[in-house]
């Protein structure tokens, strides 16, 4: 696929939707609202096909991938508006008990061109009367994904990924240009470290971040941040989309990953090292 140097990206900030048709309603509308200022490439938040709680447990609306309401309406967005389409994530039904966060890239046909399956979960503790268990309804994934795009390769991963440096920097240095981390991160952890750790990952790897974001309160407890973000490779924040639900978007020149990469070439400058432990007795080799 021959590569297009300019790309208009738009960010959908979508509000946490309590069913499948919220989801649709919302979603479909955000995505046109970005599609009209221009977007060739429209990005949306983790769980845009909805998302509730009930004790701090994940209670996703859920269907099988073949019959799932909010990606088929989002892949016949795509294909209506003739633009590439990132659906930050759905619950997906499994093999067993539990679900699949699962994203999909889509392109200007409609057609599914990658999926990726969250890696890590979200099972935090950040107060007595705030925790989070992903994994008691979430099947991790075990799979790293670059997905070809008009404008470059495509490093797939999903909010609590966000945390774990070692796959942005695999991500990068199998091809990705661009970064994408849809998120319902919650306005806890937001506040405190969003910006910070998608600048990072960005100037990390010289690549363009594109970081859609849910807002708002979710249905049955919690809230998330909203702050949807498109990064420059040089860690320049091109737009933020504040807490109210809505659509950013930014031109970004993909030249400037290779312009970025050019002038800090540290993807290229990973060594080998032994780590030794403070007792002395432990040595073990990183790669």
């Amino acid at each position: 696929m021959s590569t297009r140097q300019t790309v208009r990206i738009g960010c959908v900030q979508t509000p946490a939707a309590e069913t499948f048709d919220e989801a649709i309603e919302v979603g479909r509308r955000l995505a046109g609202e970005a599609v009209s200022a221009g977007a060739g490439f429209v990005c949306l938040p983790e769980y845009c096909g909805g998302l509730k709680t009930n004790n701090g447990a994940l209670t996703p609306p859920a269907a099988p991938e073949a019959s799932h309401p909010v990606l088929a309406a989002l892949r016949e967005f795509a294909r209506d508006a003739g633009v590439w389409t990132l659906i930050g994530s759905v619950a997906v039904e499994g093999l067993d008990d539990r679900l699949i966060n699962r994203g999909f890239l889509v392109d200007d046909q409609g057609e599914i061109r990658a999926r990726y399956d969250k890696i890590h979960m979200f099972d935090v503790d950040f107060s007595r009367t705030e925790r989070y268990r992903e994994s008691d309804v979430i099947s991790p994934g075990d799979t790293a994904v670059v997905a070809g795009t008009p404008w470059g390769g495509l490093g797939m991963t999903t909010c609590y990924d966000l945390r774990f440096p070692h796959l942005y920097r695999s991500l990068a240095q199998a091809g990705a240009e661009m970064l994408a981390v849809p998120a319902a991160f919650t306005k806890t952890s937001g506040q405190a470290h969003w910006h910070v750790l998608n600048r990072a990952r960005a100037i990390e790897n010289s690549a363009v971040l594109v970081a859609p974001c849910a807002t708002g309160s979710i249905p049955g407890g919690g809230e998330v941040y909203g702050h949807s973000l498109i990064i420059s490779p040089w860690g320049e924040v091109l737009a933020d989309g504040g807490e109210d639900v809505g659509v950013i978007v930014a031109d970004v020149d993909m030249e400037t990953v290779a312009s970025a990469r050019g002038r800090v070439p540290s993807l290229q400058h990973d060594r080998p090292f032994s780590l030794k432990a403070e007792t002395g007795k432990d040595r073990r080799s990183v790669a």
